[in-house]
């Protein structure tokens, strides 16, 4: 898997988020959109990909799921779906982005925005975060992921 510094990605992903923000605000007028993932992170490594939150009231979380999928999204195979998450992909690929339909109030508002919000204002955070991703990009997408969750958790459950 490959890894990209910051400075090669950052600035397009930022415009690329600005233009689905306001796509998504048309669509969803007052709803909280939020730039998540590495991306969003100052300085943080990335594969290169856009994710975005939106935040919703846990009766809208479904209808808006739909009216997602009616504009072209497709609902991303392989991964967490509950009452309160819903990932989603847009794969057209010069303004490709995942989008996760989070219910507000939910854990994985702390999970996406929490985490972020703890490496934007750490940059030892970032550089472990970094660190961490960069060894084990070698090790397989599983690996990976695991080893990027335990790290969430951990910075998750330490006091603030």
């Amino acid at each position: 898997m490959k890894l990209f510094p910051a400075h090669s990605y950052q600035a397009e992903l930022q415009l690329r988020f600005a233009a689905v923000e306001r796509k998504l605000g048309q669509s969803f007028p007052g709803t909280q959109i939020e730039h998540i993932g590495a991306s969003s992170i100052p300085g943080a490594v990335s594969k290169g990909d856009l994710d975005i939150c939106l935040l919703v009231a846990p009766e809208r979380l479904e209808a808006c799921v739909v009216a997602l999928q009616a504009q072209g999204y497709q609902e991303k195979q392989e991964t967490l779906r509950s009452e309160a998450l819903c990932m989603l992909e847009w794969l057209e690929p010069a303004q490709a982005h995942a989008v996760q339909v989070v219910a507000q109030g939910s854990k994985f508002v702390e999970l996406f925005i929490g985490f972020r919000d703890r490496l934007r204002a750490s940059p030892a955070l970032v550089e472990a975060y970094n660190q961490l991703k960069t060894e084990w990009a070698v090790q397989g997408e599983d690996a990976y992921r695991a080893a990027k969750s335990k790290f969430i958790e951990a910075v998750l459950a330490a006091p603030t």
